[in-house]
């Protein structure tokens, strides 16, 4: 878009697009594998009849499905290790540790930060930053992918709890307030690296050099881990809770990032045959 071409809703998107695409040099447009391929032509397709939007939010919505199925297979498989000696050798030493190290002031300072990726101050800080970055960036996709990243978690932290059930550490051994749901998976732990990673993201987009970007990846990386061993200090959840949260978490956020790609693609390929 030159200086004296008027600024249209088309030409926005495509700035948009053209500053999204690029991380460190890598084109997030260009598809290696087979299986990326083929969902760029479904995505084209979609896109051809329902709109870019449409086709990002039904890509999410495809992938939410995706991931549901794969927390009640991964909470399946989660359960019978978890009646191993293994892994309850690993949850009760971890916890034996914490414990060891608690004090007043260190109890109620962890209590005040775990609350920070808690039902209330998780999506609180959410909206915030999703309002920011929507009207900064003047785009809907801040919106579309906070919001799905978040409301994905939650179904997935539904989910788990109720299916499995699992009992948390006993009472004696936790720090009050004490916290009554079942134990798997940790839905602090789950909804910090959801929506600490999927901003990262978003930011990491417009991001020039290396260095801002390895940092936003740290401090990403710093908040989601300090949020879950918070939950195994105080004794809120086991080791194993936290591990499986992260897993599950991680796993959403590729399928989130894997959706956008997609828009990013489609509105680029767009664009270079409006130009053409």
């Amino acid at each position: 878009m030159t200086a004296r071409e008027p600024k249209t809703p088309e030409t926005g998107v495509r700035g948009e697009v053209n500053q999204d695409r690029f991380v460190g040099g890598q084109d997030l447009t260009r598809w290696k594998s087979p299986i990326g391929r083929f969902m760029v032509r479904i995505a084209q397709r979609i896109t051809a009849f329902l709109g870019p939007y449409a086709a990002l939010v039904i890509t999410l919505a495809v992938g939410l499905a995706v991931v549901l199925a794969l927390a009640l297979v991964f909470g399946e498989v989660y359960e019978s290790v978890t009646e191993a000696d293994g892994v309850a050798g690993l949850d009760h030493p971890v916890l034996d540790a914490a414990k060891s190290v608690r004090s007043p002031a260190l109890n109620v300072a962890v209590t005040a930060y775990t609350d920070i990726g808690g039902t209330i101050g998780m999506p609180i800080i959410a909206v915030v930053i999703m309002i920011w970055l929507a009207l900064r960036r003047r785009s809907w996709t801040p919106v579309i992918l906070i919001a799905t990243a978040g409301l994905g978690s939650l179904l997935m932290t539904i989910a788990g709890k109720q299916l499995f059930g699992r009992a948390r550490p006993n009472l004696s051994d936790a720090v009050p307030p004490y916290e009554h749901s079942p134990s798997f998976p940790s839905g602090h732990s789950l909804n910090s690296i959801v929506i600490a990673g999927i901003v990262a993201y978003i930011i990491i987009l417009r991001l020039e050099t290396t260095r801002a970007r390895v940092v936003t990846i740290l401090v990403a990386s710093a908040f989601a881990i300090t949020i879950g061993l918070s939950r195994v200090y105080l004794g809120h959840h086991w080791l194993t809770d936290v591990l499986a949260a992260w897993a599950l978490g991680i796993a959403w956020l590729a399928l989130v990032i894997t959706a956008h790609r997609l828009y990013l693609t489609v509105r680029a390929r767009h664009a270079q045959h409006v130009v053409s």
